[in-house]
């Protein structure tokens, strides 16, 4: 590590700029200007020159582009579809969930339709949410709270709550697919109105 460190200084633009203020210091001490004192000069000119170097640029952190995002969010949706295959869930709540898988898997088929949605990053962060998230933890939850409904029962049926989040991320979905549709046809608005305005011109 300690020895990284130290290559890592030698190639540094404060070494290198030091090194140059340096140099220039032998070349004074060469001609006689800095006298006896020649070591201190050079030193000197060195650590001004270090001082003064323009900082090191830390490289950026490489975050995925939202297509290679989609890529591995679609892998994820295939994890929870076998997850959601093996667990029982009442009919009310497998028909919304059906609704909503097969929205979502819409949604992450390859094509034309995963390129719009990887234009809103807003959009493949709520469907991410959703799926790796939201999804799981509804069908988890029902699962353990229908467990100690058998034992202690009274309550609100805890399918009644399932049915109730399933259908928030219903609308949640529909909502999304919606803006995606509006931004398409925005999209086309746009390039009628440029055909027509150059056709005038």
């Amino acid at each position: 590590m300690a020895t990284s460190r130290a290559l890592g200084y030698l190639e540094s633009r404060k070494n290198l700029a030091g090194s140059a203020c340096g140099v220039l210091g032998v070349g004074l001490a060469l001609v006689g200007v800095a006298g006896p004192y020649w070591p201190v000069v050079v030193a000197g000119l060195y650590g001004a020159g270090a001082l003064l170097a323009p900082p090191e640029r830390v490289p950026l952190p490489t975050v995925p582009d939202p297509a290679e995002q989609l890529g591995v969010l679609r892998g994820d949706f295939g994890r929870l579809r076998e997850y959601l295959a093996e667990v029982e869930l009442p009919a009310g709540a497998g028909g919304r969930l059906s609704e909503l898988t097969e929205l979502y898997g819409a949604l992450l088929a390859p094509g034309w339709v995963t390129e719009v949605l990887a234009g809103d990053p807003e959009a493949v962060h709520a469907l991410s949410r959703a799926i790796r998230t939201d999804v799981p933890e509804c069908v988890d939850t029902y699962n353990r709270t229908r467990w100690w409904t058998r034992l202690a029962a009274g309550g609100e049926p805890p399918e009644r709550h399932l049915e109730r989040q399933l259908s928030v991320l219903l609308d949640e979905a529909e909502r999304l697919t919606a803006d995606l549709r509006e931004a398409e046809a925005r999209r086309q608005q746009t390039h009628t109105t440029y055909l027509e305005e150059r056709g005038r011109s």
